[in-house]
């Protein structure tokens, strides 16, 4: 797909608030008997969890939650309509716990079922049938080893379940809650799928699938309904990740699904629930009804007759791809969002059962579709060859030639920009820029090659496809070469710096959010139960610290080494309690310029951690984005570089 140039008038400027205030509704999800839905909405100056009745309205709605110091992000119906179970941690440390709350008596203070130490937190929560009333959670009490608990949702006991035996090892489970498979990550960094008997508990070797090519793990691990298989995304003979069934009993391998020159997205397992799921499940049966894949536009694959019938009512409400779906559990009711570049999560009901649909609601309703820019798949190649895909946003009412350009550089590295809403995207183009997203080497989604192509190439060919991509927008006329910017948060914050000290004079100004500097220090001050799982992403990418050599080489890629080399107009944002990128990353940066009488404004949230997620956090840093680029490259009234 190729771009298309933006026709129609220059729309207004839309307020920062309106891009990066919390939408007025979001996550939505409707009870198992179907006579709820719950939500997330504005209360107190953050995102609280909302519950009302499934034919209701917003303003029949009863907040159920109580929080003012930090937004909800997640939450989990339970089999008893009494309770609502949310996850919550402390101005963005991570630490999460979970928290109950009473429907009946929504008005009283929510409870923490899991009082754990700083430095502990619950990873997920599911339901476990056998014994109702009661939720399955993964946490690390012991902080090495994630273990699973069994805690009785009304009276918050709370019971070991299941002890893991070693830090890279994880046992699945089956809809019974019993072991039913094991997941090793080996020494060599190979991951090893094997089966657990139920009776003795002997464990027996299925499968052994290489790790490079799986920089976050193998994902999904899923086991099937009836406990005889497990469901994993693998690449088998393919460069195209695939959903495969792995045989308890033979380890015969079974293709579920998949699409050629197509990677299953595994973006959702980042997020579940809040992200669009990489596979979707029934919830009547827990059996896999379609599976996501990445392409221009995200690709859903149906793998259930039943569930066709509903998918092919839903693809009616949207010009979108669906994005996250809920059901009751007879699965005749349905509450679905959908993914839009200019028109995003909208939601909607539909029964299957009398076949009425209704929308329900628009997270951003006073945002107008019309003043949004499209945003467009693009493809070329990388200066070695290598293909690469990237989305290109264009200013809405300007002519697209010789604009200035915000390169717009994701995290991870092991993530992928996706054809949908970018607050960020849409941000800068009603301001004026063009935006292009480019999903270098080291990006999941695009296929094996791609992936382990950035294998030692940080601040190198992972750089150059950067590079190449913006010389790409220059060669279409679309970038004025004089008036590019750079902006990016976590690895892209890094790929900022890496930006403006390797090729100091490529770019006239950039940002750093959340960034790594020291790519040494960083890895060693990671939270030490990630330190086992980072044997094929950090430690396969880039190195070990404590292998001299190979710190050497870490320190030669870490642009706190070559900061003598930046003059180019530089903001830095850092949340005071990031755990992943810790203060001490962006700080020794700052000082390093500040020393040299460089100009650098920093913006510290002392109440946030990797990420700025309250609002008014989030309109300060934008607004002093907004104003760092309309200094230095130009604003969209004035087209011209700035001197």
């Amino acid at each position: 797909m190729t771009a298309v140039p933006t026709r129609g008038p220059l729309p207004d400027l839309i307020d920062v608030e309106e891009f990066f205030a919390d939408p007025e509704f979001a996550v939505p999800s409707i009870s198992p008997d179907g006579t709820r839905i719950a939500y997330l909405a504005p209360k107190y100056g953050r995102r609280n969890v909302w519950v009302r009745g499934a034919d209701e309205e917003h303003e029949d709605a009863v907040c159920v939650t109580h929080d003012a110091r930090r937004g909800i992000t997640t939450y989990y119906w339970t089999d008893d309509p009494r309770w609502l179970l949310y996850m919550q941690d402390t101005d963005g440390n991570e630490d999460w716990h979970l928290y109950r709350v009473d429907l009946d008596a929504p008005d009283e203070p929510a409870v923490d079922l899991t009082p754990m130490p700083p430095g502990s937190r619950v990873f997920g929560a599911e339901p476990m049938p056998p014994v109702p009333g009661s939720v399955l959670v993964w946490m690390n009490r012991r902080p090495m080893f994630i273990d699973v608990f069994r805690i009785d949702v009304a009276t918050g006991e709370t019971t070991l379940h299941l002890e893991q035996t070693e830090p890279t090892g994880n046992v699945l489970l089956d809809r019974n809650g019993e072991a039913a498979f094991s997941s090793r990550l080996t020494e060599d960094g190979a991951y090893e799928f094997s089966a657990i008997d139920p009776e003795t508990g002997e464990v027996r070797l299925l499968r052994r699938i290489g790790g490079a090519e799986h920089p976050v793990g193998v994902q999904p691990q899923l086991v099937t309904p009836d406990g005889k298989g497990m469901l994993v995304g693998a690449y088998q003979d393919s460069d195209d990740l695939r959903l495969v069934r792995i045989d308890r009993e033979s380890g015969a391998e079974t293709v579920v699904a998949a699409v050629e020159g197509h990677s299953l997205c595994i973006l959702g397992t980042m997020a579940p629930g809040v992200l669009p799921p990489t596979v979707f499940t029934s919830r009547r049966t827990g059996e896999v009804i379609a599976a996501r894949f990445v392409g221009d536009r995200p690709r859903i694959e149906v793998l259930d007759p039943h569930f066709a019938e509903v998918y092919a009512a839903l693809e009616k409400l949207s010009e979108g791809v669906l994005g996250t779906l809920s059901s009751d559990e007879s699965e005749q009711r349905w509450v679905a969002t959908f993914i839009h570049d200019r028109e995003p999560a909208v939601t909607w009901f539909y029964d299957h059962g009398t076949g009425e649909s209704r929308r329900l609601f628009r997270p951003y309703p006073r945002l107008d579709p019309a003043d949004l820019a499209p945003m467009t798949a693009v493809h070329f190649p990388a200066r070695d060859g290598l293909p690469l895909h990237a989305f290109l946003t264009l200013p809405v009412g300007i002519e697209p030639r010789d604009l200035s350009l915000v390169l717009l550089v994701h995290g991870g590295p092991w993530f992928h920009d996706t054809w949908g809403y970018s607050p960020q995207a849409q941000f800068l183009a009603n301001r004026g820029y063009a935006v292009l997203q480019v999903n270098f080497r080291g990006s999941t989604g695009y296929g094996r090659r791609h992936t382990t192509a950035a294998i030692g190439e940080f601040a190198e060919k992972m750089h150059d496809d950067l590079i190449d991509a913006v010389d790409w927008a220059v060669a279409q006329g679309y970038a004025d070469p004089a008036r590019i910017g750079i902006f990016g948060g976590s690895y892209g914050g890094y790929a900022a710096l890496v930006g403006v000290t390797v090729t100091p004079d490529y770019f006239a100004a950039a940002v750093d959010y959340v960034g790594i500097s020291n790519l040494a220090n960083f890895m060693r001050t990671l939270p030490p139960f990630t330190r086992p799982y980072n044997a094929n992403s950090w430690y396969r990418y880039v190195g070990d610290p404590e292998v001299p050599a190979q710190e050497a080489d870490m320190m030669a890629r870490s642009p706190i080494t070559m900061v003598d080399r930046i003059h180019t107009p530089l903001l830095v944002a850092q949340g005071a309690n990031d755990v992943r990128v810790v203060q001490a990353e962006s700080d020794n940066i700052v000082e390093s310029l500040r020393g040299r009488g460089v100009p650098v404004e920093y913006i510290v949230a002392e109440d946030e951690g990797h990420g700025f997620e309250n609002p008014g956090n989030q309109v300060r840093l934008y607004r002093a984005i907004e104003r760092h680029f309309a200094e230095h490259l130009g604003s969209r009234r004035d087209t011209s570089a700035p001197a």
